[in-house]
């Protein structure tokens, strides 16, 4: 192995403590003693505004998701969709199936597309 990719496999190893010394090593290098307590404040309120935030969002989506939802208008379920669909095309949907009234849905849709590219 060369002497590169050792050095990488070696910065790759180390652990989370590590990491946390070699970064409050180089916060004091850059802001040295003086200024260290008000960067570690200004942190500490930067993830404490972070976590309110994210709980507020939070709970703004679970009480969405936990809202009961019921569409009234314009359809309620498959069936009526279909319905209105082939009324908007002019289809008698009386006494045919979800499956029949898709089929002559597509066969419209199909004849009025060719129509129109001519």
């Amino acid at each position: 192995m060369s002497e590169k990719s050792v050095m990488l496999n070696f910065a790759l190893d180390i652990l989370g403590s590590e990491w946390i010394i070699i970064i409050l090593v180089a916060l004091i290098a850059l802001f040295g003693t003086n200024k260290l307590p008000d960067v570690a404040k200004k942190i500490g309120r930067l993830v404490g505004e972070f976590n309110k935030t994210k709980s507020e969002i939070q709970n703004q989506v679970t009480g969405i998701t936990n809202a009961n939802l019921n569409i009234t208008n314009p359809v309620q379920n498959e069936r009526q969709k279909l319905e209105f669909i082939a009324k908007s095309l002019g289809i008698d949907f009386a006494a045919k199936t979800d499956d029949e009234i898709r089929k002559a849905i597509s066969e419209k849709m199909s004849g009025t597309d060719q129509k129109d590219r001519k």
